[in-house]
């Protein structure tokens, strides 16, 4: 099979943890991998690897439509799936919350996951078959305190997948969302920067416990039991690109399971109890 032949997908956010691992995973597995990055020098470190290398900025339109562009150009148009997995985490309770920091947490999780999708979804009808994977979270089924700009963009990503794959039905194109928990990556690092440069901890009621929390987020807490490599979001995704009968959804993590079953069955005063005390432990 040569290079064109291969199938194609596009994987947003590669330059390091679940991005890059399913990049590498997804080459090693015979496709032709379009890898995204921001930083120039993981562009090349991508392109060292074997990966077709591409800049994508979820905040900036024009970085999203030119790397439709060059991915189509350098494929001969053919797009066989798209994995939306670039974002980032911003916590801080929902009253610390600015309006600007909030709008800049969904402009990058969300409504560049949306534009990027749209751009994708006609190539995919016009050649009658495609896969839409977006890399949700455990915090798009449940919510958890501190986490409520990161909660609600996954919140909007669920509703937005779940409306797709309805609209898309009988089009040859499926769409997928994968939920993790906690994953190896470098989600909690990039947290605490935006945690230090967008909340103003000492004048927030909650400053007492951003002290203690910011201790957790540089890894001084409790390790995470649950925690899985990378990895085991890429067993995930070759099966919704894969599969002849890709599913809605994949839990990955033991937390996601529990908390996906636990809010079919509790009340939820119950349920808030619970994530109550789970959101000061983790």
């Amino acid at each position: 099979m040569t290079r064109e032949e291969r199938r194609c997908i596009l994987i947003t956010g590669c330059s390091s943890g679940i991005g890059r691992t399913c990049a590498l995973g997804m080459m090693a597995r015979g496709w032709r991998v379009f890898a995204t990055a921001r930083r120039e020098e993981d562009i090349e470190a991508l392109k060292d690897m074997g990966l077709d290398a591409l800049y994508l900025d979820y905040d900036e339109p024009e970085s999203i439509a030119a790397c439709v562009s060059d991915v189509l150009r350098l494929s001969g148009g053919r797009l066989d799936a798209l994995f939306n997995n670039g974002a980032y985490g911003q916590p801080g309770a929902v009253e610390d919350l600015s309006r600007e920091v909030l709008r800049r947490q969904f402009e990058t999780n969300v409504f560049g996951w949306h534009d990027l999708t749209r751009q994708v979804i006609p190539v995919m009808r016009a050649q009658g078959h495609g896969r839409i994977v977006n890399n949700s979270s455990v915090l798009g089924l449940v919510a958890m305190k501190w986490r409520g700009a990161y909660n609600a963009s996954k919140f909007a990503i669920e509703g937005l997948t779940d409306t797709l794959r309805l609209e898309l039905r009988g089009s040859g194109i499926f769409v997928s969302l994968i939920e993790p928990g906690p994953i190896f990556s470098k989600f909690t690092e990039t947290a605490l920067r935006h945690f230090r440069e967008n909340i103003d901890i000492e004048h927030s009621y909650w400053r007492t416990y951003y002290k203690k929390r910011m201790q957790t987020l540089k890894g001084e807490g409790r390790p995470n039991p649950f925690k899985l490599p990378p990895e085991a979001v890429l067993k995930k995704l070759v099966h919704a690109v894969e599969s002849p009968r890709p599913k809605p959804r994949y839990y990955v993590t033991v937390p996601t399971h529990v908390m996906a079953m636990l809010k079919r069955l509790l009340p939820t005063r119950w349920l808030d109890a619970l994530l109550d005390r789970a959101s000061d432990r983790t």
